[in-house]
């Protein structure tokens, strides 16, 4: 059972861009277990509040910037409640790959294995819709 689940969004200030913007991360706790990953948002960071964990203002761009970062929470507590309704190990490498739609049970295709079904298939089709020299 997990005693501690945890997440925050925070402005990272060592990354900040030429053009004055700084990424926005999300940051996952699991059992002391900390795992940060980009939001592909990015801010100027006078405008950051570090303590709401959102965009200052009431402006159309805060509106949307923060209804984002409020639509990523809520996609990673969904894939925390999955994991714990399939009995799955919840980690924080598992909850950010169940976020960003990564699995580890998806088949790695690799080139040479594509041409041989290709070749498979094409086969079977001569004389039918091939030529043999095909």
């Amino acid at each position: 059972m997990i005693s501690t689940f945890n997440l925050l969004f925070a402005l990272k200030k060592a990354k900040i861009l030429a053009n004055g913007t700084a990424p926005i991360y999300l940051r996952i706790t699991i059992e002391g277990d900390r795992l940060e990953f980009t939001t592909k948002r990015y801010i100027n960071p006078s405008r950051w509040n570090a303590s709401a964990q959102k965009m200052a203002g009431s402006h159309e761009e805060a509106r949307t910037f923060n209804q984002y970062l409020k639509t990523l929470e809520q996609q990673v507590y969904d894939a925390h409640r999955q994991l714990i309704e399939a009995r799955q190990p919840v980690t924080v490498q598992c909850l950010k790959d169940k976020v960003l739609g990564k699995s580890d049970t998806a088949e790695i295709k690799m080139l040479v294995p594509i041409f041989k079904e290709h070749n498979r298939r094409i086969a079977a089709l001569v004389g039918k819709e091939y030529a043999a020299g095909t």
